[in-house]
């Protein structure tokens, strides 16, 4: 089993998958390119269905391509608004010689076939969609237009080398040919080129040669979503559907008791109340004929919990325990080079600086949801879901049905960030439809949503550098304690690993891949990753993680580790710059810039954005601060002007008027993707980075809504300018990449102007 939590560092296929492509025959005339992965699950009647006397395809497969011209492609990763959407119809397009535009994308239901190439699962995370498909999906594409040139040619008894393809058609070029310029569209040839077998040599372009990637700007969910048609999961709706909430300890660790329903069961629309008592569902649900109706009876619901060991557990008691953990044992050592013991002991300097990071909630716009129609033959679900196949375990544990039985629709998603990983709203929705029978619609409050989130995990840190007598660092120690997030998800995702085992091997399953983590599958990296990788030319590194839970729910938040360790690392490395005989000799950011001779792309990334940033020259009444940060393979550097009034109230006192942001990630697809998501991370670091902070008293978060856990308003939001760099590498991700850097730019700017140093999120002036 792969775990989930390590960043990929190598970005391009090494094997290709091209030899699993296989072409199909369409009844209706058209053409169907699948993959035919061993020991995957096949394709039944050409992946065509009946629902009624209606006839559908059941989109497991990449690509087809109808008698009537219209092209069809399988998205097998959500859309959240990273521009998956856009993003790989792109590849598909440029292969194929075909505009974007004319491609009907839809979302790939539950199957093995769609698996993430680097997690083995079928999800969408740790910013990969476009580098587990960079190769394969264009291989689809080209394979397929061979394909149909292979068809034309034989119609007009000419060389395939005499055909081309463009938009759609394949067009006669043969000189002398009395067809010549004819044009045969794509949708005539595709029963034609169903016949043949799938190309053993597939050509893929060259980057010179591309006409789309690279250059390509559109997003084709764009009017979906401008006009409202775009079908989120909370928009699903199901003839004779219900509404249901589910009302849920509020320490997750907590047994159901009793409840009391009287108050509400002659309440309009209400028509069951009843608990649940599922291993990955307990409470009590309400099931009315609207929302507002099961919302209003939850109000007065009255349940009786069980006893928790969370109740004597707070921030303090917590940080305690890191603390004590770490100091009596260092844990797992994660890159040691050099003799970081030696350099200590011989430093004319030590700096020593310790940072708490909070915990953090997601605070998805589109709140959780999940709509489940359950039936004597089986359970289909509707869910906006970052792991459809990790949602199908969920559902099956929940309910009386087996994997075979349940079908997973994904749906477009109004925010992710790592949160739809964890699968308990699925699990909750199919237990309710189980029991009712009929489809339902599951719906979190902001409330519920916020005070029972898969938090991003606190965690405590100790860095420790050894400086020399010339202000040189000879030694870089970090040490850090907190919750791993595998033991967290391991559940849903071992069995998913293994969709052939019955569900009660799924106990089994999830042993077998806690006691595993680390030997037979990598090591839980999620709060490590980035320190142990730190890029700066040190002779003496050492980097240990105490792996150390705190008891409340944690899991994956947009770029996972790095969000600790990006701010950390920068600040320290701040820290280490602002000293005395470093300062004199170097700023900020020819300090980092000596520091990183050993990765060019890394210099290259940090001395574009100081000259798009103006380095040392910042906006009209504001300090600069620096930051870099590799995650997810790409490089990001910001440049934070930042305006800081003492006097002003709490919230007025960080004014961010700029962030300047040079990015590589590679290989580009979406020019005004990687943008969009360069400003889209880089707002949603700063809203953690200003106010992110959810605090623990007795065992539950203290913030329930917007109010008390707020995100950046848009008269806060900084004028943002992204530069890509060109490259010729394989690409990259995007997602998240553009988070880490952006509270230790915004810190290293107060720390310029002030002195100040922080050794804590979210900001705030001493």
């Amino acid at each position: 089993m792969t775990s989930l939590l390590n960043s990929p560092t190598k970005t391009s296929l090494n094997t290709s998958r091209r030899s699993f492509l296989k072409a199909s025959a369409l009844g209706s005339g058209g053409l169907m390119m699948t993959i035919a992965m061993p020991g995957c699950a096949t394709l039944k009647n050409g992946g065509l269905s009946k629902i009624g006397n209606t006839e559908r395809w059941d989109a497991n497969a990449w690509l087809r391509i109808d008698s009537d011209n219209s092209i069809h492609f399988v998205l097998d990763r959500v859309e959240m608004g990273q521009n998956t959407y856009t993003g790989m119809a792109t590849l598909v397009a440029e292969e194929l010689e075909v505009d974007p535009e004319s491609i009907n994308v839809s979302f790939a239901a539950a199957d093995s076939v769609y698996r993430n190439t680097v997690y083995g699962l079928q999800i969408t995370g740790g910013s990969t969609s476009i580098v587990s498909s960079w190769e394969i999906v264009r291989e689809a594409g080209a394979a397929t237009r061979m394909m149909l040139i292979k068809a034309a040619a034989n119609t007009w008894n000419i060389s395939e080398s005499d055909c081309i393809a463009n938009k759609g058609v394949v067009i006669n070029q043969a000189a002398g040919h009395p067809q010549n310029g004819q044009k045969i569209s794509f949708g005539a040839l595709a029963a034609i080129a169903a016949t043949y077998s799938v190309p053993n040599d597939i050509t893929l372009k060259d980057k010179a040669d591309f006409k789309l990637i690279g250059k390509y700007n559109k997003r084709l969910d764009a009017v979906k979503k401008a006009t409202g048609t775009a079908g989120y999961g909370i928009d699903t709706e199901l003839p004779g559907m219900k509404y249901a909430v589910f009302s849920r300890a509020p320490r997750w660790d907590s047994e159901l008791k009793s409840f009391d329903a009287s108050k509400i069961e002659n309440m309009p629309g209400i028509e069951q109340v009843f608990a649940v008592n599922k291993p990955s569902a307990i409470g009590v649900a309400i099931v009315a004929k609207s929302y507002w109706q099961a919302k209003k009876a939850q109000q007065l619901l009255s349940v009786e919990w069980g006893d928790s060991e969370l109740t004597k557990v707070d921030n303090a008691s917590i940080f305690a325990q890191y603390r004590k953990d770490m100091s009596q044992d260092s844990g797992k050592n994660v890159r040691s080079e050099g003799d970081i013991q030696a350099a200590l002991s011989n430093a004319a300097q030590t700096v020593t600086t310790e940072y708490k990071m909070p915990f953090l909630a997601h605070a998805t716009l589109e709140p959780q949801n999940c709509t489940a129609w359950a039936t004597a033959d089986g359970l289909e679900i509707w869910a906006p879901t970052q792991s459809p196949d990790m949602a199908q375990v969920a559902a099956a544990k929940a309910s009386r049905y087996s994997l075979n039985d349940i079908k997973v629709n994904t749906t477009f998603i109004g925010g992710g960030f790592g949160r739809r990983i964890n699968q308990d709203f699925v699990a909750e929705a199919a237990a309710i439809a189980d029991h009712v029978q009929q489809p339902i619609k599951l719906i979190w409050s902001r409330e519920e949503d916020t005070q029972r989130d898969w938090y991003r995990p606190s965690s405590l840190h100790k860095l420790t550098a050894a400086v020399d007598d010339s202000g040189n660092i000879t030694g870089w120690n970090h040490q850090m304690a907190g919750s791993g997030v595998f033991d967290y998800f391991v559940g849903d995702a071992a069995p998913a690993q293994y969709p052939f085992m019955p569900k009660f091997m799924f106990g089994v399953l999830e042993s077998a891949g806690k006691m595993g983590e680390g030997i037979i599958a990598p090591a839980d990296g999620s709060i490590f990753e980035g320190a142990n990788e730190i890029p700066y030319d040190f002779a003496n590194i050492n980097v240990d993680y105490k792996k150390s839970d705190s008891g409340i729910l944690v899991g994956n938040w947009r770029s996972v580790g790095h969000s600790h360790t990006g701010f950390i690392v920068e600040t320290f490395i701040e820290q280490l710059a602002q000293l005395p005989q470093v300062k004199a000799q170097k700023d900020a950011y020819q300090f980092r810039f000596d520091l990183l001779n050993k990765h060019p792309r890394a210099q290259a990334v940090l001395k574009k954005a100081a000259q798009e940033a103006n380095w040392g020259t910042p906006l009209p009444g504001c300090t600069q601060g620096i930051s870099i940060h590799k995650s997810f393979g790409t490089w990001v550097a910001q440049i934070a002007d930042v305006e800081v009034d003492a006097n002003a109230s709490s919230d007025q006192q960080l004014k961010v008027k700029r962030v300047v942001c040079v990015v590589d990630c590679g290989q580009v697809v979406n020019p005004d993707t990687v943008v969009a998501q360069m400003e889209g991370g880089i707002i949603f670091a700063l809203s953690a980075a200003l106010y992110g902070d959810v605090t623990i008293k007795d065992g539950i978060a203290q913030q329930t809504n917007f109010h008390d856990y707020q995100l950046l308003r848009i008269n806060q939001a900084p004028s943002i300018e992204v530069h890509i760099i060109e490259s010729n590498e394989p690409p990259t991700g995007v997602g998240e990449p553009g988070v880490p850097p952006l509270a230790a730019a915004v810190a290293n700017a107060v720390t310029a102007k002030t002195g100040q140093l922080f050794d804590s999120l979210p900001l705030k002036l001493g």
